[in-house]
């Protein structure tokens, strides 16, 4: 088999879920927002007819409703898309054990030892775009190549419900004529670096030297030079690889690229009450916390720190990655963000102390277990921090002679 590397991607997917509840949302543009109560709220996702009048996913709900009179809101339904993308991997699953998610909606499989059983990459890319649709009323765009690079292009190629492939045959007559942002990992200030040297489409970086593309963007350039030319050598992940926890983490991709600490105070906080949730469910503490930013090019960088002793309350986290954020000041305009707790002991396996700190700690560690409870019982959106309530609600609030939620 030639061509054994898939990737699967879910047609808008957010969208086409919630038309599966919803089906008066089928036949008129939608788009799912974070807070369609407020108008300033962000698109996450829309539908193709939403699309075809120029909506576009991270823009503001206002401005999508001045292009698109008419576009129906729906607000984001989070558990929903967990429960249909594992539905959508199981499926996967049937054909090959090599199975590595890219997000909730999208997939690459390595199917090169699955063709007596199967076919060869398209004839499994056709079944699997038939059992999709057939069991969970979604639609699927497939790439078939031979590396991971070349079958994403394929799948964004043609969309919706379709299958490309993007062979060794194709790639001077079709893939080198496409835009060189087409290209993964190319960000809007990669492609103003591009293009300001006249490379227009990825055959113009295929084309160039090795050592001119890395003295013109580094190490990226030559990742760029081995993609545009099939050289992508990167095996897709297996699904059954479960090794146990060294660590417990947790990312986020921004539907828009953030700047304002605040913006990224709320982000931390939130991702270290995750993954603090995650240390006590499992009886653990960390003793060390990382931070991950990135930015819309795909620039990144990581910092750790001890903690001592070690904690499992979110605040102690949270301090601890902002603390490196600020540290660092890059002033990114940052797209993703992470925060990961390692060196990971049991719960009582801690130094007792009796100093002031230790104390505090622990009675946040017994607060935030009763915090999980009320979100076990109630739903996350329960119990809220002040920090990251919307500034509408926390004013009524305020107006109303309530608290905020701790």
């Amino acid at each position: 088999m030639e061509n054994g590397i898939l990737h699967v991607d879910m047609n808008n997917f957010y969208a086409s879920v919630e038309t599966l509840f919803c089906p008066e949302y089928k036949d008129v543009p939608m788009a799912v927002a974070g807070d369609p109560e407020n108008r300033h709220g962000i698109i996450l996702a829309k539908n193709m007819l939403a699309k075809a009048k120029g909506v576009k996913t991270a823009e503001p709900i206002w401005q999508a409703q001045r292009k698109c009179p008419g576009l129906q809101i729906c607000p984001p339904h989070h558990d929903r898309y967990q429960e249909y993308s594992k539905r959508a991997f199981e499926i996967y699953c049937r054909y090959t054990d090599r199975v590595e998610s890219f997000g909730l909606d999208e997939c690459w499989l390595d199917v090169y030892h699955s063709e007596r059983l199967f076919g060869d990459g398209y004839e499994i890319a056709q079944q699997i775009r038939r059992a999709v649709k057939e069991e969970l009323g979604l639609t699927v765009s497939i790439g078939v190549s031979f590396n991971k690079v070349f079958a994403k292009l394929g799948s964004d190629y043609k969309k919706p419900d379709a299958i490309t492939v993007f062979g060794r045959a194709q790639m001077e007559t079709i893939i080198w004529k496409l835009p060189c942002e087409d290209l993964l990992f190319v960000g809007p200030s990669t492609k103003r670096t591009l293009k300001k040297y006249g490379l227009n489409t990825i055959g113009d970086i295929a084309q160039m030297e090795l050592s001119s593309m890395r003295s013109l963007l580094g190490r990226m350039g030559e990742s760029l030079w081995k993609y545009s030319r099939g050289l992508d050598d990167s095996p897709v992940a297996s699904a059954n690889d479960h090794e146990p926890a060294k660590s417990i983490g947790h990312s986020v991709t921004l539907p828009r690229d953030i700047t304002t600490e605040e913006e990224i105070r709320v982000t931390l906080l939130s991702l270290s009450e995750s993954v603090a949730s995650g240390l006590r469910k499992q009886g653990l503490k960390a003793g060390e916390v990382q931070l991950t930013v990135r930015n819309g090019d795909f620039e990144e960088f990581q910092r750790q720190c001890r903690l001592d002793p070690p904690a499992c309350d979110s605040q102690s986290l949270y301090t601890a990655v902002l603390g490196l954020y600020r540290r660092e000041n890059k002033r990114w305009s940052v797209r993703l963000l992470g925060v990961r707790a390692g060196k990971l002991t049991e719960n009582d396996a801690g130094q007792i102390s009796f100093f002031d700190d230790a104390k505090d700690r622990k009675r946040r560690e017994q607060l935030e277990k009763a915090v999980d409870a009320v979100r076990g019982k109630f739903g996350r959106e329960s119990v809220s921090r002040a920090l990251v309530m919307h500034p509408k609600r926390k004013e009524e609030s305020k107006n109303s002679g309530g608290h905020g939620h701790e």
